[in-house]
C-alpha cells in the first residue's frame, strides 16, 4: 500500500531556526486551504507567545517551531486543542540544522496528530524523537551540562583545550571534543541555551561557565 500523502502549509512570524529560507522542506508547502498540517514556523528565544489560529482544529495537526521554551508558553496552561503541537529540529549555534526533529506532545495531544506530525517529517528524511513537554526538551537537558563542565574544567585550569577535547575524542569516541564544538557552533549561544535552562530549573548544571560569560558579555559590547 503506498503511503499517504500529507500536505502541509508553513506559516511564519520570524526566522526560522528549524529550516532556513533555502531548505527544501520550505518548498513543499502548498496554500493553507489545502493543507492537513500547518507548521507555524519562528517561535523562540526572544519571540512572544505563537498566535494559535482560530480555525486550528480544521487541521490534522499544528505544529509550534520552539526554542527551549515549553509549548505551554504559547498555549496556555491548558495545552490549546489535541492537534497542537510542538516542534525544534536540533540545531547547536550557527551550524546546519541536524536531522533530528524534536517533537513535543503536551499532556492533552491527540496520539493521531503525533502520528501524522511523525509521518510527515519522516516522509522527508526527518529522525523524530517525541517528548513531553519540558523546556530544553531532551537533547540541549543533556548535552548542556557537559559543555559547562568542560568550560568550567578549562576555566579552572584542569588541563588545556586541546588536551580536554582530544581525550574526549580518543577515549569517548566523540566526532569532536566538547570544547571545539561549543567554540565551533557559538560560546555565546551556549550561554543563552544555557542560561534558559537555568532560569527554569535552577540547576547547578546549567549555570553557564564563567568563559561562557565573559564571552557573551564581549559579544553585547562589540568586542
Amino acid at each position: 500500500m503506498a503511503a499517504e500523502t500529507l500536505h502541509y502549509a508553513v506559516v511564519g512570524q520570524s526566522k526560522s531556526r528549524s529550516f532556513p529560507e533555502d531548505d527544501p522542506f520550505l518548498g513543499g508547502a502548498g496554500p493553507t486551504a489545502e493543507a492537513d498540517i500547518l507548521i507555524i514556523l519562528g517561535g523562540g528565544f526572544g519571540a512572544g507567545p505563537t498566535a494559535i489560529p482560530d480555525d486550528a482544529a480544521l487541521y490534522r495537526a499544528v505544529l509550534v517551531e520552539l526554542g527551549t521554551e515549553c509549548l505551554s508558553y504559547h498555549t496556555g496552561a491548558d495545552g490549546g486543542p489535541g492537534n497542537l503541537l510542538g516542534f525544534a529540529r536540533y540545531r547547536i549555534g550557527e551550524l546546519a540544522p541536524s536531522p533530528l526533529v524534536e517533537l513535543v506532545r503536551g499532556p492533552g495531544a491527540d496520539d493521531g496528530a503525533v502520528a501524522t506530525a511523525e509521518a510527515l517529517f519522516g516522509a522527508h528524511g526527518f529522525v523524530v524523537a517525541v517528548c513531553s513537554d519540558q523546556a530544553g526538551r531532551i537533547v540541549d537537558r543533556l548535552v548542556r551540562p557537559k559543555y559547562n563542565s568542560a568550560l568550567r574544567f578549562l576555566d579552572e585550569g584542569l588541563a588545556t583545550q586541546e588536551a580536554m577535547d582530544l581525550t574526549c575524542r580518543l577515549g569517548l569516541g566523540y566526532p569532536e571534543g566538547p570544547i571545539e564544538r561549543v567554540r565551533r557552533s557559538g560560546i555565546e549561544d551556549h550561554y543563552r541555551v544555557s542560561l534558559a535552562l537555568f532560569e527554569v530549573y535552577g540547576t547547578p548544571a546549567y549555570t553557564p561557565a564563567a568563559g561562557a560569560v565573559m564571552a557573551a558579555r564581549r559579544r553585547e559590547h562589540g568586542l
